[in-house]
């Protein structure tokens, strides 16, 4: 059952702050301490201190002035009150021993696996890796950008194409992607279809068809055998080996299509390219898939991370991120993330993708499930996978039934005869068993990594009515199974010697904090970029997503043996309706760009159902980030930008006017509150009620509800739908780019239409197609932000946004007389963030500010948007005052830094800013010919003599990377 919400009453303290210790409550069996004392980094003292300096007396005061009253809530939010760390972790136990471990052989693109110890401790459960910032100050960052070159690596070795992505989000979204890169490549006003063979995964399909039918492709499912192509079609999708487990030669289907000028996409099992001939040697253009298999927990459907691969002609077409190889300063091979095909977003309504994250901490496991087995290992666990699976349909034959395909590796098909598929079903559930019906008399079995003799004996016994077998299984195997040509893979693979030398747990130990070594993280120091909310990720919070409860279900299990995660998804669901004041929510995007994707896509469904298909156009003001315009164009609408006024708010004028002009076809507006300057603009509900007037739906982006919770909430504002970034308000790590989780939640009209998935009942009655693989994303992720609420409570949420708000204002205030505070709101205070003004300066760049800051420790915060020239800061309630004080001083010290370059006192060109970082290297080398010393250079902090961290490169030069793209491991060594 869902746990009965209760209003938390204020604490019985004279400050009515939860950050005040009760040790005098009247209760004696309250607990003494109080998550938000843990998560909130100020002390009462240090709170007092900072309102000072902002000049208020209280928090109270600070937050009246600087949130509009007409947003304000009326009322407390309604959630269940604050528990102890301990306590919580007891219930969630409770809660997640609900769930009924059956061993699942559903297959259908997820298998179980083994995560090796040493990388399940060292990487998934250490903050060093997962509390990262996403890569682009890449100085900082080489050791996890290292671990992702070795995942492309991987990919394009396995796949046999030349370049290959950083990773995406899940196997269905990376092929869908596929389909809208060969679109981009080879579509047309006449090329607009694509063939998707029906033995693709069932979420695979559904996924491509929605995605492809909002921009006004269509698909045609069929067999691949009896497919003609045409001048009509661009691109066709198969999966390899196919959904019921057979392996077919798409040699003379590959032939056909680019005998029409058409794309081959092939859907790969990433293990089985071990033994089977990659796609790139059989024709195919693209490849697309997912890594979980190796090494990365099922965790009721993710997060895992995806992959796409393709030929080198193709690559500044390629979506997500690519790691690169480059140069530093010195000319010492250097990486990063390579510019042009990074993020597609940055090119707006113009993209093909809205794709502006990867899945690095998991593509950072799979890498190094590859570098723990090497070649050879990969290729034995692979063996051994296909050897059981000979040795099930052997018995299975035994039993008197057909089994196919002829050639398989992992999956069987079970014809029943006259038997139901059901009925097995029935029975192997008794067996605690899962198995996949794939028509009325076909049963699939799919094995994996952790199959066990034990696991087939108990199978066998299913399909004989639930009785032992009377036959040995060893006398089944007969020789070695292995595949013949042109099936067998003949080319090597994963050659590098980092692939071959970390096999013991000793080396991959040390390689493993090798890496880490050389990347900042929230264990360094404070990250305090703007928009990306880079706050505490406690640890309680990370516990139970390594719980076998919550990692070991198949996403496709069926629900009753999952209701310990329906109970976490229902509650989960009312609190984030509560926060936000929406009705309902769906928790299917995995990440926040598919959030905006699934909400813009229900606004779609929602005016079709009332007759206005031709409501299409999405105003966008200027300020937005280029998410905002590639969803929208995503989603199949005209993007019409709005204009800003001078002070970023959004101009009210020209929205009217552009309300006006387009209100028979007006879809949508999206926006961001607090605006994308870090302020509240005190319109917003005029701004909603214009768009409504004109008969479009509000899209409220909830990138900044670091700003709102517990304040205000989007849907008493007017907003209609709005999604969240899990991963920043609500405290999922941001795992050096990914995972992250997008939920939208919806106001009561658009209940109807949140989006369902093919094999699992979610969403609404009418409700859009699959926005991910799974029905609800990256679920096992789920568990930080229901703990971090749970923790918090009502008031713990409404405190840390509370301090969040004065930590930036704090900032702001320490540092606008050395740099100016471009935008301000109500009551001349900014919201969470504040945006710092470099372009005064004429010889200094803020990208050169950005690299000394990692002389003193710090990442520096987000640089040039959405104004070029500033600095965005966001420091969350997380960071306590010393450590913003510490932040500050390093700004002004800077500051200090630029001014004598600015008067002429030392050269222009040669100078701390323009030569830095200065990693330990340069720092301690015999020859020494810079205008100032070693000690400025690399301890121009008192602090850093305490503990000091060193950038593994100096500054990288981008321009020459992108002019010479390298983005394997094996061009490290070409390059030296």
């Amino acid at each position: 059952m869902s746990e009965k919400l209760t209003t938390v009453s204020r604490p019985d303290t004279a400050s009515g702050s939860v950050l005040e210790r009760n040790s005098a409550s009247s209760n004696p069996f309250a607990w003494s301490d109080r998550f938000a004392q843990r998560h909130i980094g100020p002390t009462p003292s240090e709170v007092a201190e900072m309102l000072r300096v902002c000049g208020f007396s209280s928090l109270d005061g600070l937050i009246d002035a600087a949130v509009p009253a007409q947003i304000r809530s009326k009322r407390p939010l309604n959630l269940p009150a604050s528990r102890s760390e301990h306590g919580l972790l007891t219930e969630l136990k409770g809660i997640a021993g609900k769930n009924r471990l059956f061993r699942s052989f559903i297959g259908a693109g997820y298998s179980d696996c083994i995560t090796p110890p040493v990388i399940q401790r060292n990487i998934l459960e250490n903050p060093g890796w997962y509390t990262q910032y996403t890569p682009y100050q890449a100085e900082i960052a080489q050791g996890r950008l290292e671990a992702l070159l070795n995942f492309q690596t991987m990919i394009s070795d396995l796949t046999g194409l030349e370049i290959a992505n950083a990773s995406l989000l899940d196997e269905a979204t990376a092929a869908a992607e596929g389909v809208s890169m060969a679109h981009a490549l080879k579509g047309s006003d006449t090329r607009t279809k694509v063939f998707v063979s029906e033995k693709c995964h069932p979420q695979t399909i559904e996924v491509v068809r929605a995605r492809a039918e909002a921009i006004g492709l269509q698909i045609v499912i069929g067999n691949h055998h009896l497919f003609q192509p045409d001048q009509t079609f661009f691109a066709a999708l198969v999966q390899y080996p196919a959904t019921d487990g057979t392996i077919f030669d798409y040699r003379r289907f590959a032939e056909a299509l680019h005998g029409s000028d058409c794309l081959l996409i092939v859907a790969a099992d990433l293990l089985s390219l071990t033994l089977l001939t990659p796609p790139g040697d059989f024709g195919a253009d693209i490849a697309v898939g997912n890594s979980q298999r190796f090494g990365v927990p099922l965790g009721y459907g993710g997060p895992h991370a995806a992959f796409l691969s393709t030929r080198d002609g193709f690559k500044r077409h390629m979506p997500g991120r690519v790691v690169g190889v480059s140069k530093d300063a010195r000319g010492k091979p250097a990486l990063r993330l390579a510019l042009q095909t990074r993020e597609q977003h940055i090119r707006r309504e113009k993209a093909t993708s809205n794709i502006c994250t990867a899945q690095v901490l998991l593509a950072v496991m799979a890498s190094m499930y590859a570098v723990y087995h090497g070649p050879d290992g990969l290729t034995e666990i692979a063996r051994r996978v296909h050897r059981i699976t000979h040795i099930l349909a052997q018995g299975l034959r035994k039993l008197g039934y057909e089994v196919g395909p002829e050639l398989f590796f992992d999956t069987l098909a079970v014809n029943l005869g006259n038997r139901r598929s059901k009925d097995i079903i029935t029975t192997a559930e008794k067996a605690e068993i899962n198995l996949r019906a794939i028509d009325a008399q076909t049963i699939g079995v799919s094995l994996d990594e952790t199959t066990s003799l034990e696991d087939l004996q108990k199978l066998l016994a299913v399909f004989n009515g639930g009785r032992e077998i009377d036959f040995s299984l060893e006398n089944l195997g007969g020789n070695e199974p292995s595949f013949p040509a042109p099936f067998a893979r003949s080319r090597p693979f994963l050659t590098h010697p980092v692939f071959n030398t970390h096999h013991s747990e000793t080396e991959m130990l040390r390689y493993i904090k090798r890496l880490e070594s050389r990347d900042l993280s929230l264990t360094v120091s404070m990250i305090p970029l703007g928009s990306c909310t880079m706050k505490l990720n406690a640890t309680a919070e990370m516990f139970p997503v390594t719980w076998p409860e919550l990692g070991k279900l198949h996403p496709f299990a069926p629900t009753w043996q999952a209701e310990g995660y329906q109970i976490m998804f229902r509650q989960l669901e009312q609190w984030l309706a509560e926060i936000t004041g929406f009705k309902a929510v769906s928790l299917q995007p995995n990440a926040g760009s598919q959030g905006e994707y699934a909400g813009l896509l229900v606004i779609n469904r929602y005016h079709e159902t009332r007759g206005d298909k031709h409501r299409k156009v999405c105003l966008i003001p200027t300020s937005a980030h280029g998410t905002n315009p590639a969803s929208a164009v995503m989603a199949g609408m005209k993007v019409v930008p709005v204009a800003c006024e001078s002070d970023g708010d959004i101009s009210l004028s020209d929205l009217k006017a552009k309300a006006r002009e387009h209100e028979k076809e007006l879809a949508a507006l999206m926006v961001t509150y607090p605006s994308t300057h870090g302020v509240f603009e005190e319109t917003i509900v005029e701004i909603c009620q214009i768009v409504h007037q004109h008969g479009g739906q509000v899209y409220m982006d909830g990138a900044n509800m670091n700003a709102q919770v517990g304040l205000c909430r989007p849907g008493d504002m007017g907003a209609d739908v709005c999604h969240l970034n899990l991963h920043k308000t609500f405290c999922i790590p941001h795992g050096g780019g990914g995972p992250g989780m997008g939920p939208i939640c919806v106001a009561e009209h658009l209940a109807p239409f949140l989006p369902k998935h093919p094999l699992v009942t979610t969403g609404g009655k009418n409700g859009i197609g699959p926005i991910a693989a799974a029905p609800w994303g990256s679920a096992s992720i789920l568990a930080i932000p229901w703990i971090y609420i749970r923790l918090m409570g009502g008031d713990g949420l409404r405190e840390a946004t509370r301090v969040a708000i004065l930590n930036a204002n704090y900032i702001a205030r320490r540092l606008e007389p050395y740099f100016p505070v471009l935008f301000k709101g109500h009551g001349n205070l900014v919201a969470h963030e504040c945006i710092l003004d470099f372009r005064q300066f004429k010889n200094v760049t803020v990208e050169d500010v950005a690299k000394r800051l990692m002389d003193y420790g710090f990442h520096a915060p987000t640089i040039s948007w959405p104004v070029p020239g500033t600095m965005m800061v966001e420091p969350t309630e997380s960071e306590s005052q010393g450590e913003l004080d510490r932040f500050c001083d390093a700004m002004i010290a800077i500051h200090g830094e630029i001014t004598v370059i600015e008067t002429g006192k030392v050269d222009a060109k040669n100078n701390l800013l323009k030569n830095a970082p200065h990693p330990a290297d340069v720092v301690v080398a015999d020859k020494w010919d810079r205008p100032y010393s070693r000690e400025q250079a690399a301890y121009p902090a008192k602090w850093l003599h305490d503990y000091k961290f060193w950038p593994a490169v100096a500054r990288i030069d981008n321009v020459w990377g992108d002019r010479h793209p390298i983005c394997s491991c094996v061009g490290m060594e070409a390059f030296s």
